[in-house]
């Protein structure tokens, strides 16, 4: 399961985006009900926000059962999430991911050699509270052996999950595409904590 990613580094391209925070932070162990980066088509182009780690449909009203995640097995027919499939998918950039595996729950970091940033398919929603209007996001997830990752996407990938014109069949079949190479590394585990932040998470065993 995606549980926690980072974001310290970025390519000029992404904040001159429109709605790209002014003075975002540079963090190496973002959590489920944290902000996160969301990128969406805007109406020419891409645009960025801020919103919580934790889809919260307009309906929910339990809004601590807000799913940090989304198994794209049944994107098309939970209830959840059908509707943002269908009309608000987006894309949460990261330059890597935690995964902690075995009986001790050895924490390793997930990066590409050859993307430096990494683009993980992601849905959202609007959540309105008054005159105000919270966006939120959940990312989505593919089985991976006995874990869950994100989906990442290429470029081709990231332009059609965005296309709202995107076809039901195009979107299954990315849904069920390749997955893409990635390179592993074990941790110290100085980031097991969700309080704990900086490089030093990204220490080597």
């Amino acid at each position: 399961m995606c549980g926690r990613f980072a974001l310290f580094r970025w390519p000029p391209a992404l904040a001159a985006l429109p709605g790209f925070p002014p003075r975002l932070e540079p963090r190496w162990n973002i959590a489920p009900g944290q902000q996160v980066l969301l990128l969406r088509g805007g109406a020419a182009e891409r645009e960025a926000a801020l919103v919580h780690w934790g889809l919260t449909p307009a309906w929910l009203s339990d809004l601590s059962r807000a799913p940090a995640q989304a198994r794209a097995e049944t994107l098309a027919e939970q209830p959840l999430f059908r509707e943002a499939f269908r009309a608000r998918r987006g894309l949460l950039p990261a330059n890597g991911f935690y995964e902690w595996r075995g009986p001790r729950r050895r924490p390793f970091w997930m990066s590409s050699a050859e993307l430096p940033l990494l683009s993980m398919a992601a849905l959202w929603e609007a959540y309105p509270v008054g005159e105000r209007v919270y966006l939120s996001a959940a990312v989505v997830t593919v089985a991976a052996g006995s874990q869950r990752r994100p989906l990442l996407l290429d470029a081709a990938g990231e332009a059609l999950w965005l296309d709202p014109a995107a076809s039901a069949e195009a979107l299954q079949a990315l849904l069920a595409a390749a997955p893409l190479p990635l390179r592993e590394r074990l941790l110290a585990g100085l980031g097991n904590k969700p309080q704990e932040e900086g490089p030093q998470c990204l220490t080597p065993a």
